[in-house]
């Protein structure tokens, strides 16, 4: 099998692809009403159900899931007997953080060196335009060999697990044979990688109460306990000095055992500043797809313009503990729970809120549909195998699935590279990999439906 008509098909349509992308990172869906307004996730949502029914895809829907969040759902039927792929991508994302340090606009899509930034680009709205470039090039192409479902979650960023409790309140409706999952990403660029597994997560509030109110520090510190300054005490109890993540009864010392990340490499790909140290213990893979992570990812205390000399009476922050494969992410809750509430200094009032959390995945990847993947990543980065790795991120849907489909495979590919930045400020998509990887689906959907003939 040749790859040239469809790279050829997916060249010629990139650049409807970065208007569309352009588009669609226009909107600020980010699944928070506290930062910004629902109607911006409604609106996304309007214009994957649009793009959808524009490629004749039946059954088009808005689904209200428990979180009061919509994901968008399609169904395209394929020849009879053909089987049935999934598609997922989500169009929520994360916020922008500080917008004055974005070198362009964060929701305004900006081509520079060589790549499109802007907030979604990569994770994943740059996912839901690779479904679409793959299939429009199969349909140019003789037709779409499958039967396709296409779901695109709106609250995937915020861990919420709205379309997790839809899945399993309507088994049936994304019951497939094989799940592609456009939400992670490659080793590097130009290397096809896929997905072996992801660390689950649990997200945690916390809140230390000392005072009746805020006092005078110079009438009163010394004596009076500080909230802010018990807080800073109680999330240093985290980690140890070399930064290895210490929660009471976590076990901390996994191995991985699987393509390595050379220090140097990661260093550059993390952009750690000359001189600073990496933390933790083990190799790098160890650390990033192995073992628990901690990371405090707010603290809600008095900015410095406009501070005042006062001891504070309450203190809030929110943890964010990443759970590799081989833990169990509610017994890993119950753990940084325990250690918040143990650990707090002087007495301090704790309490304790959960906001999201999410189980480790690990793919089968010996199952067949990842010969049909290896094959068109072969034909897509000509010269390149195939390589699996580990990824830190979390999807919680991908447990559901695996649980309500037991015999679907799994296979997890996407945009979100080193380069990308996703999460932080100036994330961007190489649109080489949007093409490669659009690519590779389409001839991953064809060679899928062949292995299945007969």
């Amino acid at each position: 099998m040749t790859a040239r008509p469809i790279s050829e098909t997916v060249a010629s349509l990139m650049p409807r692809a970065k208007t569309e992308l352009a588009e669609l990172v226009a909107f600020r869906s980010v699944a928070d009403p506290a930062q910004f307004p629902r109607s911006e996730c409604e609106a996304a949502a309007g214009w994957v159900a649009d793009a959808l029914r524009a490629e004749d895809f039946q059954d088009v829907a808005l689904l209200d899931t428990p979180d009061g969040t919509q994901s968008v759902y399609g169904y395209l039927p394929g020849p009879a007997g053909a089987p049935t792929v999934l598609l997922y991508a989500h169009y929520d994302v994360q916020p922008p953080l500080d917008e004055s340090a974005w070198l362009s606009p964060p929701f305004e899509l900006t081509e520079r060196d060589g790549r499109w930034f802007g907030r979604g680009a990569a994770d994943c709205k740059g996912g839901f335009i690779m479904h679409l470039l793959a299939l429009r090039a199969l349909r140019a192409n003789g037709g779409v060999p499958v039967s396709v479902k296409v779901i695109a979650e709106g609250s995937e960023e915020q861990g919420t697990g709205g379309l997790e409790q839809y899945a399993e309140a309507h088994p049936e409706l994304l019951a497939a044979d094989t799940i592609v999952i456009g939400d992670t990403g490659n080793f590097r660029v130009g290397l096809p990688t896929v997905t072996a597994t992801l660390r689950g997560m649990t997200m945690l509030r916390v809140r230390l109460d000392t005072l009746e109110g805020n006092l005078h520090s110079g009438q009163f510190g010394g004596a009076a306990p500080d909230a802010l300054a018990a807080m800073i005490q109680l999330l240093a109890s985290l980690r140890a000095a070399d930064g290895t993540t210490t929660v009471d009864g976590l076990t901390t010392d996994a191995e991985w055992d699987g393509l390595q990340y050379p220090e140097g490499e990661f260093r550059k790909d993390a952009k750690v500043l000359e001189g600073v140290e990496l933390i933790g213990t083990g190799t790098v893979a160890d650390r990033i797809w192995a073992r628990p992570a901690v990371t405090v990812i707010g603290i809600d205390c008095p900015p410095v313009v406009g501070a005042t000399p006062s001891l504070q009476a309450s203190a809030r922050a929110q943890v964010s503990l990443r759970v590799p494969p081989g833990q169990d992410a509610a017994e890993a809750t119950r753990l940084l729970t325990a250690h918040l509430e143990s650990h707090a200094p002087w007495g301090a009032r704790v309490s304790v809120e959960q906001v999201g959390q999410g189980q480790p995945f690990r793919a089968d990847i010996t199952s067949p549909a990842y010969t049909s993947m290896a094959e068109a990543m072969r034909l897509a980065y000509p010269g390149e195998e195939m390589q699996s790795s580990g990824m830190g991120g979390s999807i919680p849907l991908c447990n559901t699935l695996a649980a309500l489909y037991p015999q679907a495979e799994i296979l997890l590919i996407g945009l979100s590279e080193p380069e990308a930045q996703i999460h932080a400020v100036n994330e961007s998509v190489s649109p080489g990999e949007l093409e490669r990887l659009s690519v590779a689906e389409a001839l991953f959907l064809r060679n899928y439906a062949e292995s299945k003939k007969g």
